[in-house]
């Protein structure tokens, strides 16, 4: 992959309020832009307004977040919600080793105790682990990976910028040392590349090996931007199914019939390594121990 340009700038606020309030309210970004390149990334339309500019390359760095974030955090109007951090983009990705933004934002949220959920396809998140791990002691924590499938060289060619899945599961193991909650994301799959039963299979017999607390499956989604690239991918890497997959996402999203047939393999593996689907339970749960709203 290119060089990354990095791009330092100050943001306003550091917390974004969204519409859809569950199961949290807000959203945390820490950077503009993700390295880890996965040709379904979702979140490339963010770029749009920037002329010219990569994704994957051009990388945008909140230097000045944690300031912002405390004078939310202070504020009396503070509910104490629970936050996504890196919903958009992944708040591990190769930029936080340089900047180190993280442990001040884990910081300021074990000051004022607020839950949060993390999801990353990076191990870097392992640098901070004593700090979730006083978090998590706190309140609410949920600390997840997208993992898509076991087949390394899928995996290196559709998030070339990502963890091995190895690694992440061992990462997911490392954190059920604390008393956070750890999902396996099991997003998206991918009609005719990640979706046979056999990787399904590899993938929740090692979410069960680790521990994780639930399983979380998603498919494909494509609109916008994203669509023409992941397709352009396709049509280079895996010719063979292009076809197909043109056919099935004729829309944003594959059919009915499709996803019936897929979610009633995907619960029944689930079933048979006895995997939770349901994390708000764990999340209720701790929060009403806590005192939360």
């Amino acid at each position: 992959m290119a060089d990354k340009n990095y791009k330092e700038i100050n943001c306003s606020v550091a917390l974004n309020r969204l519409k859809r309030r569950i199961p949290y309210g807000w959203d945390l970004n820490i950077y503009r832009g993700c390295e880890h390149g996965c040709k379904y990334c979702y979140a490339v339309y963010t770029h749009d307004y920037l002329a010219g500019e990569s994704f994957s390359e051009d990388i945008y760095v909140k230097t000045n977040i944690a300031d912002r974030l405390e004078k939310q955090l202070a504020s009396p109007a503070w509910k104490r919600e629970v936050i996504n951090i890196g919903g958009v983009t992944d708040s591990y990705q190769p930029a936080e080793e340089k900047y180190r933004l993280m442990p001040e934002i884990l910081r300021l949220l074990i000051k004022y105790k607020t839950p949060a959920i993390i999801s990353t396809k990076s191990d870097l998140i392992l640098r901070d682990f004593d700090l979730i791990d006083e978090l998590s002691r706190l309140t609410y924590i949920n600390v997840a990976s997208s993992i898509t499938t076991m087949d390394e060289k899928k995996r290196r060619l559709m998030e070339p910028g990502g963890a091995p899945s190895a690694r992440r599961f061992e990462m997911l193991k490392e954190f059920r040392k604390t008393n956070a909650s750890v999902g396996l994301h099991l997003m998206p799959i991918i009609p005719y590349l990640t979706d046979s039963r056999e990787n399904i299979d590899m993938l929740f017999k090692r979410a069960s090996e680790v521990g994780v607390h639930y399983v979380l499956p998603g498919t494909l989604y494509l609109r916008g931007k994203t669509r023409k690239i992941f397709f352009d991918f396709i049509k280079l890497e895996f010719p063979e199914i292009y076809d197909d997959l043109k056919e099935l996402y004729r829309t944003g999203g594959a059919g009915k019939e499709y996803k019936n047939e897929l979610y009633k393999m995907v619960n029944g593996l689930r079933d048979k390594y006895s995997l939770s689907s349901s994390y708000m339970e764990t999340m209720r749960e701790k929060l009403e121990r806590n005192g939360h709203s």
